[in-house]
């Protein structure tokens, strides 16, 4: 299955003389409203703290993308759980109001690029602190905003001790109740039932309480022998929910594979891909400040066509398309435990 890469990849890239987005702009998240699509992209500069904000840029095609401001639309708080960092925006939208999730740090996380601890910028604390403080895990959360300008942050959603990431709504309630997906790095071994970091799903009543976290699915292939996570949140389809996800494996390459899950049960996987779909293979992937990682946040079905929004190498933002009708025959003819 081709996915076609933009010919003028990236779309968005570091600005040099920036004092917030000068080094990385990268895992974009999407929405279109039928006239606009809108662009919120994680941004961070090239300094030793790193701290890392949201920008946001506008396109009337999906491929030329204009910024919106000089200045991010949302950043670190100041003093909160999420002081250090907001990155890797997932959209989804209930009536007028879009929600984002987003991955949170308490303080900078540092240029990690230079392999300096996560945990460097820490205030000097006693070994009675809550170990997400002492060691700046990643929380995952959720804000509000009717106009990606004005936002309202809606607090953490993952457990406060577990670094846990990739943090995914889907876009509407399956029976009567929300559903995530997460990443929760630490949760593994025999009482878990995952050996690797895996592909959790949760349900809510109201999207802040996420209760009865089961494992959806694990590393299967060796192109994801490290770790998975999910990427975009899933497009409902004729045949499930079409759910794009990355695998990691040993050398810590980041590629992409696809998933369908049933649409009344999603804990129930009905196909998955074996290979990846997309991988880092041009050189805005292959080159940057984290070498070989193709990483998507967010996609748009227009006119039949399946928009994948992805960071490049942590360093800029990429675009490509397929038709979706192709691509979920694709994925479904591989199905999972067929007899």
């Amino acid at each position: 299955m081709k996915i076609e890469r933009y010919a003028n990849n990236p779309i968005l890239a570091p600005i040099p003389a920036s004092d917030w987005e000068s080094v990385s702009v990268c895992n974009p998240g999407v929405w279109h409203d039928g006239d606009k699509f809108y662009l919120l992209y994680r941004a961070g500069p090239d300094t030793d703290l790193h701290p890392v904000y949201l920008g946001l840029a506008e396109s009337e095609d999906g491929l030329h993308f204009t910024r919106v401001s000089d200045r991010p639309v949302f950043g670190p708080s100041e003093n909160g759980f999420d002081g250090g960092c907001i990155e890797d925006p997932r959209i989804i939208r209930f009536g007028d109001t879009y929600f984002v999730t987003y991955a949170a740090r308490m303080f900078p996380p540092g240029a990690y690029w230079k392999q300096l601890p996560l945990n460097g910028n820490n205030p000097d604390m006693p070994p009675e602190a809550p170990f997400a403080v002492r060691y700046n895990i990643t929380r995952s959360a959720l804000a509000a905003t009717k106009d990606f300008k004005t936002w309202h942050r809606l607090g953490p959603i993952t457990p406060p001790n577990v670094d846990d990431r990739d943090a995914i709504i889907f876009p509407e309630k399956v029976g009567d109740q929300f559903v995530m997906l997460h990443r929760p790095g630490p949760w593994v071994g025999p009482e878990y039932g995952c050996e690797k970091p895996s592909i959790w799903i949760s349900f809510s009543d109201d999207l802040l309480t996420w209760e009865h976290s089961e494992v959806l699915a694990s590393p299967m292939f060796d192109w994801e022998a490290h770790k998975i996570g999910g990427n975009a949140p899933p497009i409902k389809t004729e045949k499930g929910w079409l759910l794009l996800h990355h695998g990691v494996n040993e050398s810590m390459s980041y590629r992409v594979g696809a998933m369908l899950l049933d649409l009344d049960n999603p804990r129930k996987v009905l196909a998955r891909t074996p290979e990846p779909v997309m991988e880092p293979t041009e050189r805005y992937e292959c080159e940057g400040i984290v070498k070989n990682v193709v990483f998507p946040c967010g996609t748009v079905v227009k006119d039949g066509i399946l928009y994948i929004y992805y960071g490049g190498a942590d360093t800029c933002c990429c675009a490509a398309t397929v038709p979706l009708k192709e691509f979920i025959d694709f994925v479904a003819a591989y199905p999972v435990n067929a007899s």
